[in-house]
């Protein structure tokens, strides 16, 4: 019954490999050489200088006909059956795979490029299309001892083992303010380390439980093809190298960033040249694109057989014959049989966005999409699947937990962590842990020796960066790219504002000496005329001779009056002058007996007023004059009053009273005789005298 019932589950099992490894870690952008499995540009602009994959292990198994609840499966009285809930339909999944990363290594070529080179090996097995209820017809029946007659149609199975060494070349394409793009390529090449497959068209099972009395029969109908590499024996528990079994395959994949903040980190050296951090994920918002395992392996000693299974055959002859080939060529027709075959790769293409909310937390969405065919022979596939990953990311640690749908195995909740060397994680722990249900389990774990970018540093501590720093040890501004202004002249007026960086010169004259245009001595700064010299005291500039009569302003006591050396450059009055004044001053009339002028005078009056402001300096005396009729001092009363009234007017009509003095004589200056009346009228006069000092 044992072999009926694998022969059954071989033919009729539903088994799909799942392509998706190391769950969540691979969306951390500290997951180094490890991310060109999934998109070899990934590694271009890097947070490594170089990162070593020492081991990495990740499995995964997981179905859409059995769920169990984690914790029965550790009971020792587990019972499959029991324990468990079923779910058949007309196509059911189990899934499983192995994926190990073996030594592998990254590191940057140049600013712009970085290669990898990766070891690994994989499992694939995959059985599609099987009706669920085909495993519950075969148990019910033997373990019942009842007929039962199955209508399986078409069903295919798949395993494959290979290891692969790969080279991975990746570079930045475009690189403008806020568009980046990076490009990779992988090259693979395979050794196959074992293939088998076998697939059913149009296969119906018939058991009879009774069929010829003492046991049953099993009536069969349909074509079974059923491929193998030459390593491979019956169920597919034993592998060796194969010397005639590889192949070559390639990965490709681009990466774009956003990036709005790139002016807030961009660092530009004293040659123009500008610089990003590498040590910091730049982006806002990242997307990911590539196509992997673009390629087969060929398998030169492999043989494929195809068989009718049209037959019916007693159960107990069956049950005798060990081993799926030893059955399929007993009691089966072989058909056809050729010593070649090709295993097709599980090419995906991945799609992947990554937010980055801010400096620590991200949000990965990921997507996988299988593009072989499920209904062909000997080829593996991927599970289609969306994941949703939150992540804390930092240089030393990572945590994500993703969430996903995975096809055939729905709802996946897990968690893992990255801690220096080591990652591990899970992407359906969690819901493990939480469901009763649980269609899928999954883990990796592996060690790493990581380089991180260094961050850009700043010796001297002036905010430029070392390597844009023409002085990185001695701190200066960044419009001088880091180096101190220099002071050529030691005049504390640095060169970028000195106009004479040679000549010592004083602050307020931009560094410059003052000059002294016309050498007077006196500086420009200071000076008043800076083109005409002069002497210090007038401020640089030359004395003034106002009136040009040879006497400075500065000594002529009448600046604006052409004067005499002799009498400080005012006008001296001269005897003709002085005779000129008395002649009009005697002819100053006077009332009869009194001091008031006569208003006939005023001509006379304005010409003596005219000659005095032409001698604005010179001081006179007004003197006044009688003749001896009346008494002496009646007479010098007289003289008195009518001098004051001359020196009044004058004073009235603009001569400064400083100028002016004022006397009598009396009767005792007479310039003719008293005892003539001719003589007389010539002594009653008014005189005005140059003051001689």
């Amino acid at each position: 019954m044992k072999n009926l019932l694998l022969f059954g589950v071989l033919i009729f099992g539903s088994i799909a490999a799942n392509a998706q490894s190391y769950i969540g870690f691979l969306s951390d952008n500290y997951s180094g050489v490890n991310s060109v499995i999934v998109n070899p540009a990934n590694i271009a602009d890097s947070r490594f200088k170089t990162d070593i994959n020492l081991v990495g292990v990740s499995a995964f198994l997981g179905n859409d006909y059995y769920s169990v609840k984690l914790d029965n499966v550790f009971d020792s009285e587990f019972d499959f059956d029991d324990d468990g809930k079923k779910s058949p339909s007309d196509n059911n999944n189990i899934m499983g795979n192995v994926d190990i990363l073996g030594p592998s290594f990254m590191f940057n070529l140049n600013s712009k490029s970085s290669i990898a080179v990766f070891s690994r090996a994989r499992v694939f097995y995959n059985v599609n299309e099987v009706n669920g209820k085909t495993y519950e017809s075969i148990e019910d029946g033997f373990d019942n001892n009842a007929d039962f007659n199955i209508n399986e149609k078409d069903v295919f199975l798949t395993g494959n083992a290979w290891a692969e060494v790969g080279v991975s070349y990746a570079r930045i394409l475009m690189n403008k303010e806020q568009q980046f793009l990076k490009g990779g390529l992988s090259v693979k090449y395979m050794q196959g380390l074992g293939n088998a497959y076998a697939s059913g068209r149009d296969v119906t099972i018939d058991y009879d439980a009774d069929g010829s009395g003492t046991t049953g029969s099993i009536a069969t109908t349909g074509e079974v093809t059923y491929g193998y590499s030459s390593n491979v024996e019956d169920d597919f528990d034993e592998f060796e190298v194969l010397s005639g079994a590889n192949g070559v395959a390639f990965d490709l994949g681009f990466v774009y960033e956003w990036r709005p903040d790139h002016a807030s980190y961009m660092v530009t050296d004293s040659k123009g040249n500008t610089y990003a951090p590498k040590d910091i994920n730049k982006y806002k918002v990242k997307f990911g694109l590539s196509v992997t395992d673009l390629g087969a392996l060929k398998y030169d000693d492999a043989t494929e057989e195809i068989y009718d299974i049209t037959n019916t055959v007693n159960e107990d002859d069956f049950d005798n014959v060990d081993g799926f080939q030893d059955k399929l060529q007993r009691f089966y027709t072989r058909t056809s049989v050729k010593n070649v075959t090709k295993a097709i790769l599980p090419t995906a293409l991945h799609l992947t966005a990554d937010w980055n909310i801010n400096n620590h937390f991200y949000m990965n969405l990921n997507s996988d999409l299988s593009l072989t065919s499920k209904n062909k022979e000997n080829t593996s596939r991927v599970a289609n699947s969306l994941s949703l990953t939150p992540r804390f990311e930092s240089k030393w640690f990572s945590f994500y937990s993703p969430i996903s749908m995975m096809q055939h195995s729905g709802f996946q909740w897990g968690a893992g962590l990255r801690a220096g060397p080591l990652y591990v994680g899970s992407g359906s722990i969690l819901s493990l842990l939480i469901s009763d249900e649980s269609q899928a389990a999954d883990m990796y774990v592996g060690l790493k020796i990581p380089v991180y970018q260094g961050r850009l540093k700043d010796k001297d501590g002036d905010g430029v960066l070392d390597k844009v720093d023409d002085c990185p040890e001695v701190a200066g501004p960044e419009e001088n790219f880091g180096c101190p202004w220099p002071d050529t002249d030691g005049d504390t007026v640095l060169d970028k504002d000195d106009s004479c960086v040679d000549v010592a010169g004083p602050v307020e004259n931009k560094g410059c000496p003052w000059p002294d245009t016309d050498g007077d001595s006196l500086l420009d700064k200071d000076d008043t005329c800076p083109e005409v010299a002069g002497p210090v005291e007038n401020g640089g500039c030359p004395w003034p001779d106002t009136d040009g009569d040879s006497v400075l302003d500065k000594d002529d006591n009448c600046p604006t009056i052409a004067g005499t050396v002799a009498n400080d450059g005012c006008p001296e009055v001269t005897d003709e002058v002085q005779k000129t004044l008395n002649e009009y001053a005697k002819t100053i009339l006077f009332d009869s007996g009194k001091s008031s002028i006569k208003s006939e005078s005023n001509q006379v009056l304005s010409d003596i007023i005219g000659i005095l402001k032409e001698y604005a300096t010179a001081k006179f005396t007004v003197e006044g004059h009688t003749d001896s009729a009346g008494s002496a001092k009646l007479n010098q009363r007289l003289s008195d009053a009518r001098a004051n009234a001359v020196k009044n007017y004058l004073v009235e009509n603009g001569i400064d009273q400083f100028r002016l003095s004022a006397i009598g004589y009396g009767e005792d200056r007479p310039i003719a005789t008293n005892k003539t009346r001719a003589g007389r009228a010539q002594n009653r006069r008014v005189e005005i005298n140059l003051v001689k000092e």
